[in-house]
């Protein structure tokens, strides 16, 4: 049984703002209906995600080792990494709040990491191993990737809940400012990543394959 055939051997380019699927044969730069650029693969797209990566992964050490909030309560005040304010929360029988703010701040950021690396990896060793599982995992990535700032959402939720109440005085700290930056550029990596780079052939060169691409469309 014979594959169906693939995008680049119908001369076909989808463009990636209207969805467009534009004819190649005389080598167009452009859509011709929203006048995007066209680009048979994200430009630099495995260059690209390692610097982002590993641009989040630099600021995922500051983001867990510094703290993230103050809490003065009586005139004392003290300050909170990530995993000791999970602690506090687990302790004052706040379970579901500590629970929330593992799996974001801890959890998901190192999925994404794992992940990641091991899409890059293997796309660039141009492995044929599970293709379509690892194409299940970035689409998992993505999807996990909208929920990475829920335990910042929580943790403002609970400093508005406790001004209201006048019990305490909750202040952000330069920890929340890295974690921030950590969720951002994960993002980015797993936008800048083509997943269509998973599927190509054994015998293409995925960089190579961008490399042309990124010629091609200026």
């Amino acid at each position: 049984m014979s594959r169906p055939p693939v995008a680049q051997e119908l001369d076909l380019c989808l463009c990636h703002s209207c969805g467009l699927a534009c004819d190649m044969t005389h080598e167009p730069h452009e859509c011709e209906r929203c006048d995007a650029p066209l680009h048979r693969r994200k430009t630099n797209s495995i260059t690209r995600t390692w610097a982002y990566l590993l641009t989040s992964l630099v600021f995922y050490i500051p983001a867990n080792l510094l703290p993230v909030m103050n809490t003065k309560m009586v005139g004392n005040g003290a300050d909170s990494t990530i995993m000791s304010g999970v602690l506090e929360f687990w302790e004052a029988g706040a379970w579901d709040i500590a629970l929330i703010i593992f799996i974001a701040s801890i959890a998901v950021p190192g999925i994404k990491f794992v992940a990641l690396t091991l899409l890059l990896v293997t796309v660039q060793r141009n492995s044929l191993w599970a293709r379509r599982e690892r194409s299940k995992m970035y689409r998992f990535v993505e999807v996990i990737g909208y929920w990475s700032m829920l335990d910042v959402i929580v943790v403002a939720l609970v400093a508005a809940l406790v001004k209201f109440q006048a019990l305490a005085d909750i202040e952000p700290r330069p920890g929340i400012l890295f974690f921030g930056l950590v969720v951002v550029f994960t993002m980015l990596a797993a936008m800048s990543f083509d997943p269509r780079l998973i599927w190509n052939d054994s015998r293409e060169k995925p960089h190579n394959e961008e490399v042309m691409d990124e010629v091609a469309s200026h």
